[in-house]
Parts: structure tokens; sequence; C-alpha cells
């Protein structure tokens, strides 16, 4: 719940200083800004995403937004199953599979995140709550061209802290399997981002272990410079 109307300008900055990029550019504003943002970013590398959307394509869901809306105003991406939505609005891996298959029945990609607490960490359990998050959220329509997975270790989103590279490497390697198991031939070309404090003077060392294919940027992701910053490293 970060950006007015004055944040645009970042899309301009980026874009700027983002002329070389070689990789792909998401940059995921509030509802209230997406409309705007596409035009923006448009003729430009920078894609529009959003950060959430309702399973149903409308009806009485007052304050929601479908996917069709969001794909209307120019988003072609959307982030599903975000530890806060899983936290603070409780939200279920059904839930996000749920949103996921509409996203997909709406031309977008998803981008389902999967992630363990602290205590699920210390109690040995990373690895069982991100093998049951990803088979529980992936729809039944989830393919290599419109799913993109990010893993969020909860405890690391904001702090400061970060996994080691083999405790990343270990979630990424693990995610890697389920695809496959689930998806087949698929799984190997949905792109898996981590997600959790990142930021340019860590990601060289992420985007190195094999299975992570880019990031999920939450706080540096703010300020086009420092975003840039990271882009520039994964290029």
């Amino acid at each position: 719940m970060n950006g007015l109307a004055s944040s645009l300008a970042e899309i301009e900055t980026l874009k700027r200083l983002t002329e070389a990029a070689t990789c792909d550019i998401v940059v995921c504003p509030p509802f209230t800004l997406i409309g705007v943002a596409a035009q923006e970013a448009r003729g430009s590398h920078i894609a529009i995403g959003a950060q959430d959307c309702h399973s149903k394509s409308s009806g009485a869901y007052t304050s929601d937004v479908s996917a069709a809306m969001l794909s209307e105003a120019g988003a072609s991406f959307v982030i599903l199953g975000h530890s806060e939505r899983r936290a603070v609005y409780h939200e279920t891996d059904m839930t996000v599979a749920r949103k996921a298959a509409a996203a997909h029945d709406a031309g977008l990609t998803s981008i389902v995140c999967v992630g363990e607490t602290r205590a699920e960490r210390d109690d040995g359990l990373a690895l069982d709550v991100v093998r049951r998050q990803l088979r529980g959220s992936l729809s039944g329509t989830a393919a290599g061209s419109n799913t993109t997975v990010a893993y969020e270790p909860v405890w690391a989103i904001g702090t400061g802290l970060v996994p080691t590279v083999e405790q990343i490497d270990e979630v990424h390697r693990t995610l890697r399997q389920i695809l496959r198991q689930e998806l087949g031939d698929e799984g190997g070309r949905v792109r898996i981002l981590y997600g959790g404090s990142v930021k340019a003077s860590n990601a060289a060392s992420i985007f190195e272990i094999p299975d992570v294919d880019g990031a999920l940027v939450g706080g540096a992701s703010l300020k086009a410079s420092d975003f840039a910053e990271i882009i520039a490293v994964a290029v």
C-alpha cells in the first residue's frame, strides 16, 4: 500500500536508468495507479502488474478487483498469495489457486508466492511448508508461459535478514522438483524468483544460485534508482 500519483515519476526514471537492461522488468503498483502506469510504461521494456485479484470475474464482491479488470487497465502480471495476504487476510492455498486460474483466464501471468515463517524455519519445517503451499496454490491451468513462483521467507521480508545461499538454494531446488512433478516439462520453464530483503548489495550472490531466475523486490523497488541497481546486477 505504497504509491500516489506523484510516484509515477519513478517509472519514467526507471525507463531511463534501465534502457540497456536485457532482463524482464515488472512493476506492480497499487490498483489506483495501474491504468496510468501502463500508459507511462507503454513502448518500453517495463511491464505492469497488480498486487492481487479476485477469483471471480465479476459479481457482488464490493471492494474487490477482478483479473479481467486488471487486464483491461493494462496489467499483464498479478502477484498472488503474498505472505501478507496469507497472514493478514487468511488466504488459503486453494484461494490462491482459484485466483491463479482466474488470472490465467484473463491472460495474466500469475506470480504465486510461497514461504515459511521464522518459527517454521526454526522447527525444521521450511521445506514441508513450501511444498504444501506450492502444490496447493498451483492452478490446473498453470504452465511455464503463465506462471511464476516467488519464494519469500516471511521472516526475511522487510527485516534486512536474508537466508544463507545454501538455504535459498535448498528451497529453490525443492520448488523446481515440485514444479516438474506437477507440471512435467512445463515445470522446468516456470521462473522461480527469490523475495526477501533483496537489495543491490546482496543481489549478485542470490542471482548466482541455480534455479533463482530473478527477484521479487519489495521496499527496494519504491525508488527507481535503488531498483535499477538490482536490475543492473541481474543483467
